[in-house]
């Protein structure tokens, strides 16, 4: 094919099309649809979430309602919200010694800005750290299954548990803790949940579950297996129809809060360089003795 006939295929100046046909309209309609979202609308001088406009929203609607709108795609009750918030405050932080709080603020020590901090936060809470509530609810939600599917409570909840078990998990997500004998946190949720229920907010369901996921692990032990705040807030999520996965993103949400705190107390503190532990405690070392390289003399040099 000659030069001429190869720019036959594309577009000519002016003619409106891509090189395959595509008028110019096409293709902006095209690049338009490339992103679709029922989430926000923005135009020239608007702006709208959820169809609500935004000067709306400002003054007349909290932080926490606005996140439910965000997520679920209506605004929520006052009481569904109230709950919701009291979620969010139980999570927004559990001091320097856990993990995410203590790395944003080395971060801060080695230099790093504040969003550097706190994304470096964020990037821990996985299924280890930030994720106990993700699994708890999905948990609670396979017990809810099994009782819609006609079974008894404390039986589904033996055959959900036995499920685990034979599946080599060995740690039930959202109970005990490994610093609170009682997660001070749980029986102020719990209580919070019960008024809910009681008012018709929600329907208490997974509070039963919860508790009597409680009452199975701990049969038999020495020492009851208590709810921790893990447990509870997955009553919290599931109760207000949050899927796992949301419960996950809304406790990275509280818990960024604490993050962000640390961090700028971090910085207005000074430090540099600042690893977990102080040089004068030091770590174990588990390795070999001290010993040489075949042929070689002893390279170190008093320097009296």
């Amino acid at each position: 094919m000659s030069a001429a006939e190869d720019r036959g295929t594309a577009a000519q100046p002016g003619d409106g099309t891509s090189g395959d046909g595509t008028s110019a309209e096409a293709l902006v309609d095209e690049a338009r649809r490339w992103w679709q979202t029922d989430i926000i609308d923005i135009r020239p001088g608007e702006i709208a979430l959820r169809g609500y406009p935004i000067e709306q929203l400002i003054g007349n609607v909290g932080f926490v309602e606005t996140i439910w709108l965000m997520l679920r795609g209506e605004l929520p009750s006052r009481a569904q919200a109230t709950l919701l918030e009291s979620a969010l405050v139980a999570s927004v932080d559990h001091g320097p010694q856990a993990p995410s709080i203590a790395i944003a603020r080395m971060a801060t020590t080695c230099g790093v800005p504040v969003n550097g901090a706190m994304a470096s936060a964020i990037n821990v809470l996985d299924d280890i750290h930030g994720g106990p509530g993700q699994q708890c609810m999905e948990l609670y939600l396979e017990v809810d299954a099994e009782c819609e599917q006609g079974r008894d409570l404390d039986d589904a909840v033996r055959l959900v548990l036995q499920r685990r078990r034979d599946a080599g998990v060995t740690y039930i997500p959202g109970f005990g803790h490994r610093f609170h004998p009682l997660d001070p946190r749980t029986p102020r949720l719990l209580s919070l949940v019960d008024a809910a229920a009681a008012d018709g907010t929600v329907s208490g369901r997974f509070a039963t579950i919860g508790r009597a996921v409680e009452a199975a692990i701990g049969a038999g032990k020495p020492r009851p297996i208590p709810m921790n705040v893990d447990g509870v807030t997955a009553v919290i999520y599931c109760e207000l129809g949050f899927t796992p996965e949301l419960g996950r993103g809304v406790f990275i949400l509280a818990r960024s809060v604490g993050i962000l705190a640390h961090a700028s107390e971090q910085m207005v503190q000074g430090g540099r360089i600042k690893g977990p532990l102080p040089k004068s405690i030091g770590y174990t070392y588990t390795g070999p003795e001290r010993r040489s390289v075949a042929g070689a003399g002893d390279e170190r040099r008093s320097t009296s």
